[in-house]
């Protein structure tokens, strides 16, 4: 069985790949793509497939999921490209008859009401279009997001967002890994909808306080307008385009649309998710 990553230079993309040879999977069975394979030389060492996918080149995509069985459809970064090339990614894997498509949208797509969901249902939509099988691996927020943020929050002394008190499911990309592994090596997947998230949702708030516990240091949360959050963070140095999407995300966590309680993350791995505490601690060290 061949299964195929896209974006496997990528952190979710390479720890999927990671968590397939860690459950057995013949190298020789796995597919790593990417747009250069120059950064994929790490897989190929060691055995697995490595092939060039770039999902504004549709003539590439074919022979990059030639003979696939089951792919990984991990979603493109640039937000305002994403729903044309998911969408020449699936015609690809339609003719390349894969027998499996899973793509990790995001909580609650199929009804949140910000930018970023709704490029995730306009792909489920076409999946379903297409009458590809597939299972949708809605992730909430990565753990990541935050702990990346670290440097500048215990600077500041303070996190700063526009959530309000709106809770956060976040897991780790290892977690939200493990989950497409266990879906791309095992049964009765297909047509299912997955709202995957960690066992210890939080508010910023709580976030904060978590880190104060954690580093040791006095950390408060602002809240702030939407408009001031935009200027915090294009003086930070982010294009205005992508504050913009950063602070819809916020609003979005303020009205609860990247929380779940279905536990279905922690079913799928077997395992109790990655705590927030933990993750912390580790990107501290």
């Amino acid at each position: 069985m061949s299964i195929v990553i896209t974006g496997a230079s990528g952190q979710l993309g390479g720890l999927t790949v990671e968590a397939l040879l860690a459950r057995g999977v013949p190298a020789a069975d796995i597919v790593a793509t990417g747009r250069d394979i120059a950064t994929l030389k790490g897989f190929a060492d060691r055995g697995v497939v490595v092939r060039r996918a770039d999902f504004a080149e549709p003539d590439g995509l074919a022979a990059a999921f030639e003979g696939a069985d089951r792919l990984l459809l991990i979603s493109t970064t640039t937000v305002d490209e994403r729903v044309p090339n998911h969408r020449r990614a699936i015609d690809a894997a339609v003719a390349a008859g894969v027998s499996l498509v899973a793509y990790t949208s995001m909580s609650r797509a199929d009804r949140a009401t910000t930018i970023l969901a709704s490029t995730h249902r306009a792909t489920e939509d076409y999946l379903r279009e297409r009458a590809v099988p597939s299972v949708m691996l809605r992730n909430s927020w990565y753990l990541e997001n935050h702990t990346a943020q670290l440097p500048q929050i215990l600077g500041n002394g303070a996190v700063v967002g526009a959530a309000g008190q709106g809770r956060i499911s976040a897991a780790s990309r290892a977690d939200y890994a493990d989950a497409a592994a266990v879906v791309l090596t095992t049964e009765g997947h297909a047509g299912e909808v997955y709202e995957l998230g960690g066992d210890e949702a939080f508010t910023l708030a709580e976030l904060a306080a978590t880190i104060s516990a954690v580093s040791g240091k006095r950390i408060t949360y602002t809240d702030l307008p939407a408009d001031e959050l935009a200027q915090v963070l294009t003086r930070a140095g982010l294009p205005a385009e992508l504050a913009h999407v950063l602070v819809d995300a916020d609003l979005g966590m303020s009205r609860g649309e990247l929380f779940t309680a279905s536990g279905d993350l922690r079913r799928l791995i077997g395992r109790p998710t990655t705590p927030p505490a933990d993750a912390i601690a580790d990107a501290l060290r």
